[in-house]
C-alpha cells in the first residue's frame, strides 16, 4: 500500500509513476484524493457535532443539580446523537471505500526500472553459461520424462485434470534432492530455515499483494475461510505482520520449501505440455525483511543468491530486469531470472526477485524501532531460489543424452546416490 502522505503531497509525481505502469491507474489517485478529502471534511463534522453534544451534556448535569427543566435540551442531544450515528455512518463507508481504492493501486516503480508496456520493454542485465551444442535434436522435457517412466500426465489428470503430474521413481528423487540441495545452499549462506503452514487467512494475502486485485488466481476453501498458498512468500512475509520490530533484529533472511497453489485462470493455452505451467508445484523461496536504506544493496545479494543455484548446477541462463509495465503488483524493482531449454531455443523464466519497499509493509503494519526510538515501516523482498518444477526440466533438458538418458548434475549427485537416469 502506497502512503497515503505522499499521494496528498505529491500526487503528480504519483500519477507520473504510475503512469508508467498503466496510464488508468492515474484515475485511481484522484478517487484517493476525493474520498480523502471527504473523510477529512466527515472527520471534522464529527468533532464539532461531539464537542456540541459533549458540551450540552455537562449543561443538563449543571441544571439537574439545580432542580431545573432539562427536556429541551435533552432532546437537542437526543438529535446530536442521531446525527453523529448517522456522520459515523458516512464516515465508515467512505473509509472502506478508501481502503478499497488503496489497496488497488499497485508499487510505484523504481527510478532504475525501464518504461515499457510489457515484456519486449525487459532489459537483459547479464548471461552465465554457454547453452551446450547437441549432436542431436534435444527433445522437449516432457518427452523425456515420459520416455524415462518418471512423469505420469495421464494418470495425473484422471485423479486431478490438466497441468498437474505424477511423479515417479527418479523423477521423484530427483524433485526431492533439487529441494535439499537448495535449503542446505541457502541455509549455509545464512537463510533460516522455515516450514509455514500451507493455508491462510485472508488478511494475508491481502499483506503481501495477492487480495483483493488477483482473487481469481487462489484456490479459496470457503468453509474455513482460508486460502492454499500461492507461493512462501505469503507466509514467511507476513509472519512479522501486526508487530513492531527491534532495529538489532534486521535483517532477516528466511528461506522455506512448500508446495504452490495456482489457479493460472488467466494463463489457458500456455505452456500446456510439461510441467512449466502447473497448478501444483514445488518451490524452494526466500524472503528478506531489512532496513530501507539497505533494500537495494540486499537485492542484488538476494539475485545473486539464486543465480547461484543455477551456477553450481551447470545451466546456463540470463538475468533480466523488468520494464514498468511487466512487473508484478507489489513490487519496485524485479529481476527475473531465465534458464536455458534447449527444445526451445530460448530462455525460460525460473525465479523473479523483487524489492516491494515499504508496500507490503504497510499493508501488514510491519515496523521496527530504531536506536532513538522512531518506528519505520520494513523493506521486504522475496525471490525464488527457485522453482523446483522448472529446474527439474531444465536439467532433463539441459543433461539429456543421445541414448535417452539423463547425466545428473554433479551436487545432486551426492543426494541422489547416481551419475545418470536411464530407463
Amino acid at each position: 500500500m502506497l502512503d497515503i502522505e505522499l499521494i496528498r503531497k505529491n500526487p503528480d509525481f504519483v500519477k507520473e509513476r504510475l503512469s508508467t505502469r498503466d496510464k488508468s491507474l492515474v484515475e485511481l489517485v484522484d478517487e484517493v484524493l476525493q474520498l480523502d478529502a471527504e473523510r477529512r471534511s466527515l472527520l471534522k463534522d464529527l468533532e464539532g457535532l461531539r464537542a456540541s453534544r459533549n458540551a450540552k451534556s455537562k449543561e443538563i448535569g449543571a441544571l439537574k443539580k439545580r432542580g431545573e427543566d432539562t427536556s429541551l435540551l435533552e432532546e437537542e442531544v437526543k438529535k446530536l446523537k442521531e446525527k453523529i450515528e448517522l456522520y459515523e455512518e458516512k464516515l465508515s463507508f467512505v473509509e472502506e471505500r478508501l481502503r478499497d481504492v488503496m489497496l488497488r493501486i499497485p508499487n510505484l516503480p523504481h527510478e532504475s526500472v525501464p518504461v515499457g508496456e510489457d515484456e519486449t520493454y525487459n532489459v537483459e542485465v547479464r548471461r552465465w553459461g554457454k547453452p551446450k551444442e547437441f549432436s542431436f535434436e534435444p527433445k522437449p522435457h516432457w518427452e523425456i520424462g515420459e520416455r524415462l517412466g518418471i512423469f505420469d500426465f495421464e494418470r495425473a489428470g484422471k485423479i486431478s485434470g490438466s497441468r498437474f503430474v505424477f511423479l515417479k521413481g527418479w523423477g521423484a528423487k530427483l524433485e526431492r534432492a533439487l529441494i535439499n540441495f537448495m535449503l542446505d545452499l541457502h541455509s549455509r549462506k545464512g537463510y533460516k530455515e522455515i516450514m509455514p503452514p500451507h493455508l491462510v487467512k485472508p488478511e494475508v494475502l491481502v499483506g503481501t499483494g495477492q487480495l483483493p486485485k488477483f482473487e481469481e488466481e487462489l484456490y479459496y476453501c470457503e468453509r474455513d475461510d482460508l486460502y492454499l498458498i500461492p507461493t512462501a512468500e505469503v507466509p514467511l512475509t507476513n509472519l512479522f505482520m501486526k508487530e513492531i520490530l527491534s532495529e538489532e533484529e534486521l535483517p532477516i533472511y528466511m528461506v522455506s520449501y512448500t508446495p504452490c497453489y495456482r489457479r493460472e485462470a488467466g494463463s489457458y493455452g500456455k505452456d500446456i505440455k510439461g510441467i512449466i505451467r502447473q497448478h501444483q508445484f514445488n518451490k524452494v523461496e526466500l524472503v528478506k525483511i531489512v532496513k530501507p536504506e539497505d533494500s537495494y544493496v540486499e537485492l542484488e545479494r538476494l539475485t545473486a543468491d539464486a543465480e547461484d543455484v543455477l551456477k553450481l548446477l551447470g545451466l546456463p541462463y540470463r538475468v533480466v530486469l523488468l520494464c514498468t509495465g511487466d512487473m508484478g503488483f507489489a513490487s519496485a524493482k524485479t529481476y527475473d531470472i531465465e534458464v536455458w531449454f534447449p527444445s526451445q531455443g530460448k530462455y525460460r523464466e525460473i525465479s523473479s526477485c523483487s524489492n516491494c519497499e515499504d508496500f507490503q509493509a504497510r499493508r501488514m503494519n510491519t515496523r521496527y524501532r530504531d536506536s532513538q526510538g522512531r518506528l519505520h515501516f520494513v523493506h521486504t523482498l522475496n525471490g525464488s531460489g527457485l522453482a523446483i518444477g522448472r529446474t527439474l526440466a531444465a536439467i532433463l533438458e539441459n543433461y539429456q543424452q543421445k541414448d535417452g538418458s539423463v547425466v545428473v548434475p554433479e551436487p545432486l549427485r551426492e543426494y541422489l546416490r547416481t551419475e545418470v537416469i536411464a530407463i
